[in-house]
């Protein structure tokens, strides 16, 4: 085709936003410090809390259910389920706003 909309090889690839299969180290340094840093906050607000000797049902919950870093296995941590993949995990990468939405907690078994 020739022309204004003529066919390149780089329209031609596919997507035109290639996201890599897997996350960098680089990327899960930074997912283990944000993982981290809401630990922090939460930590820091139940201390707080307690002083006063008040506690929030929504703090309790999240203690009860989800866990810390430490805690969490490294597949937790860099993938979640997902129904339709093949081996029902994805990469946490592929999820959008994933640097700003938690996603610790996974079926069992998966």
């Amino acid at each position: 085709m020739f022309g204004a909309f003529r066919f390149t090889n780089p329209l031609s690839g596919g997507l035109l936003w290639k996201i890599p299969w897997r996350l960098s180290r680089f990327q899960k340094l930074r997912q283990r410090r944000r993982l981290r840093a809401v630990d922090n906050v939460v930590a820091t607000i139940d201390q707080a809390l307690a002083r006063k000797g008040e506690t929030l049902k929504a703090l309790e919950t999240w203690k009860a259910e989800m866990p810390t870093e430490a805690q969490m296995l490294p597949k937790d941590k860099y993938t979640l389920f997902d129904r339709n993949a093949k081996r029902y995990r994805k990469g946490i990468h592929k999820v959008p706003k994933w640097t700003r939405v938690s996603q610790r907690v996974n079926p069992p078994g998966y």
